[in-house]
């Protein structure tokens, strides 16, 4: 695989040229020790396209992890606690998963243990490979990478999608670069409010 197109929001990739130009280069490195054609392996059952062997979801994660996982990144999760109290929870946010959990029972409520997980972090810098339906891009750079960011655990999130060339050799409903890409500019320029560099990627 190589990278065909990224973008940088709110300077992420800036920043990670500045300082954690080691980590830009490994994410480089496992996008291209991929092999896009060895993973058209997924015989495609759908109406539009039955019968034609598909890029595969599940075998492209599969080595997008070893190659992460051999250069030491690793799954992390953020844990805590939830309400259905807003001034409640606006209060609790930045403490601690314990605080959080006791403050909800000092108020009277139930606390509810959640948690975000993202596939891949190193020293402050996330990756999320999507492969899955469109709508996980928004989960991700909306929800996880913000979470990620405004809990101080990391400094900028990666997101690494397909181009549309190649989505078109996938099932439906995966997202596809171009269009996530249109999703968060026209935002306007501070939201997500996360440094993050959207990657586009194709054979």
């Amino acid at each position: 695989m190589q990278i065909m197109e990224y973008y940088s929001h709110l300077n992420g990739w800036e920043y990670l040229q500045v300082h954690h130009r080691t980590l830009w280069d490994e994410v480089c490195q496992v996008i291209t020790e991929v092999d896009g054609p060895g993973h058209k392996t997924k015989v495609s059952r759908e109406k539009r396209t039955r019968g034609k062997v598909l890029y595969s979801p599940k075998a492209m994660n599969e080595t997008f992890k070893n190659g992460f996982w051999v250069r030491g990144w690793r799954e992390r999760r953020n844990s805590f606690y939830v309400t259905a109290d807003e001034s409640l929870l606006r209060g609790i946010y930045g403490l601690g998963e314990r605080e959080q959990k006791a403050a909800i029972e000092r108020a009277g409520y139930d606390p509810i243990s959640s948690y975000n997980q993202t596939d891949f972090i190193k020293d402050r810098v996330a990756v999320e490979v999507q492969f899955g339906k469109y709508a996980f891009v928004a989960h991700d750079l909306f929800v996880k990478h913000l979470s990620f960011y405004v809990s101080d655990i990391i400094d900028v999130g990666i997101e690494i999608l397909p181009m549309k060339s190649m989505e078109q050799e996938m099932s439906s409903g995966v997202p596809y670069y171009e269009r996530d890409l249109l999703n968060v500019i026209r935002q306007g320029r501070g939201v997500p409010a996360v440094p993050l560099v959207l990657v586009g990627i194709a054979p």
